[in-house]
């Protein structure tokens, strides 16, 4: 099992949790600040089974915003394997 957690710009929060919902998988959106200019971000936890890891990334990629100048901010993902998790 793989944990995904990706930090995107706030814009793009509604267009990833859709898609990524929509196609099955389950995630959790934090607000977050961070970065020089403290402009919004979204912190999403997205746990996935090992062979799901490229459709949700690609997901996340395909809903992400294109870099533009006047926004420069780009999403950063992290993949972390995860040894055990409990469902309640």
């Amino acid at each position: 099992m793989k944990l995904i957690t990706a930090i995107v710009r706030d814009t793009d929060n509604e267009n990833i949790t859709h898609a990524l919902t929509v196609k099955g998988f389950r995630v959790t959106t934090i607000a977050s600040t961070g970065g020089f200019l403290r402009r919004g971000q979204s912190t999403m936890l997205i746990g996935v089974d090992d062979e799901q890891v490229e459709e949700a990334l690609t997901l996340v990629r395909e809903n992400c915003s294109a870099f533009s100048e006047a926004d420069p901010r780009q999403s950063i993902l992290f993949v972390l394997d995860v040894l055990d998790h409990k469902r309640f």
